[in-house]
């Protein structure tokens, strides 16, 4: 296996799940195993999770690249991108900054329901397992939609139970991503996302979707044209 972030081809294995997570999901073993390789199989070289890498392969294959992400990103080609990232994408945010077109804002400070951009101002819009934690997540999707430039891709990852449909949470115990301990709203789960994921994309006007995965099906990622 290859980290199209850095080039990096060793990796190492630490579980991310906790028991009260793995009831709330009502996880099999089998889904247990694949969803802590998604969060918690990095690579040495740079601490990319698979996950973080198969948003790096979406954000690639939006810019027309074949170079590793860290090396895109000092290009001339990359100069020439408006990008926004919405929350830290993961262990991306440190190589995104560098490019000069990048615009960064975070949840309370920006609100994906109301982005504080025009219309059609960038070529790329990221981000990484955010969207199950807001509470209208097609209404954020058309938000980013409205911020994209005419042929501009959203790329973006969600945990996906693939075995399984999408479901809401409402009316189910709270569940919450993060530090088992925590119990701020602002990490709730509203959206346990499952094989159907791609349709909320349809749903919310973009024109074509594709899926990047890296080690099926530990680890997924979307990429959708305005």
């Amino acid at each position: 296996m290859l980290c199209t972030v850095c080039g990096g081809t060793e990796f190492a294995v630490q579980p991310v799940l906790w028991p009260q997570l793995i009831d709330q999901w009502q996880l099999s073993p089998a889904e247990v195993a694949y969803v802590d390789r998604q969060q918690g199989e990095c690579c040495v070289s740079c601490g990319a999770t698979l996950r973080s890498i198969a948003l790096a392969n979406a954000l690639r294959a939006a810019a027309g690249t074949s170079h590793m992400l860290r090396d895109f990103t000092g290009s001339v080609e990359a100069a020439q991108l408006r990008i926004l990232e919405l929350n830290e994408a993961g262990t991306l945010h440190s190589v995104l900054s560098q490019m000069p077109g990048h615009s960064f804002g975070a949840y309370p400070q920006v609100d994906m329901h109301a982005l504080p951009w025009p219309d059609q101002a960038f070529d790329i819009v990221v981000h990484s397992d955010t969207l199950e934690h807001v509470a209208n997540p097609v209404h954020a999707l058309v938000e980013c939609h409205r911020v994209l430039k005419p042929g501009g891709t959203l790329c973006l990852t969600v945990p996906i139970i693939v075995g399984r449909l999408t479901r809401g949470r409402a009316g189910l115990a709270k569940s919450y991503h993060g530090d088992p301990q925590q119990g701020g709203d602002d990490y709730m789960v509203h959206t346990e996302f499952g094989a159907d994921a791609w349709c909320f994309l349809m749903e919310a006007g973009y024109s074509e979707v594709r899926i990047f995965p890296v080690a099926y099906p530990a680890a997924l990622a979307i990429a959708a044209r305005r």
